[in-house]
């Protein structure tokens, strides 16, 4: 009499495959993910901070864009200069985001379009989207002075995510000791 099936033996060994591959194809997918995060957090900056350039334009008038709390990786909220009026609020909790000086906070453009300072003067700068864990920025969302945008993805060592990422793990630090 022919049976179909698996043997004992056989159930086994697929098991102990299952067993040393599933930790490798888990490692594999988690940094899939997070790719797949830290890109799509540089596209909808680069389109947050168009955003808020056109709508400067088209009111003729200055626009904020600035991360929410201050931070550009819980997400930021585009509004007119007087701050009378939010026009956009965009979250994105997926990946770090840290500016360099000039782009730290936030980003004014004037009623043409161009990226200033509060003083007045043209305004250029990089936000770096970092890796969760390492000091390492994946994707650089650069500012020109003339207001226009444009996407860098560079893998490449940044001192500003290694302080981010000190920060961050200060904050942890600090909350599981109240706790």
């Amino acid at each position: 009499m022919y049976q179909q099936g698996f043997s004992l033996i056989e159930l086994l060994m697929g098991l102990a495959i299952a067993a040393i591959v599933l930790p490798w194809a888990g490692a594999s997918y988690k940094e899939l993910i997070e790719s797949i995060e830290r890109e799509d957090t540089a596209q909808l900056l680069i389109s947050g901070l168009r955003i808020a350039r056109s709508e400067a334009i088209t009111r003729n008038r200055s626009v904020l864009i600035q991360g929410i709390d201050n931070d550009w990786g819980q997400g930021w909220r585009i509004m007119l200069d007087n701050k009378e009026k939010t026009l956009l609020m965009e979250r994105t909790a997926s990946a770090r985001v840290i500016g360099n000086q000039p782009m730290r906070r936030r980003v004014r453009f004037g009623n043409q379009g161009e990226a200033l300072h509060p003083s007045g003067a043209f305004k250029a700068g990089r936000l770096h989207v970092c890796a969760k864990r390492r000091p390492v920025s994946h994707h650089q969302v650069i500012l020109a002075p003339s207001g226009r945008v444009r996407l860098e993805s560079v893998k490449a060592e940044q001192a500003l995510c290694e302080k981010g990422l000190k920060a961050r793990s200060a904050r942890a630090t600090l909350s599981a000791s109240r706790t």
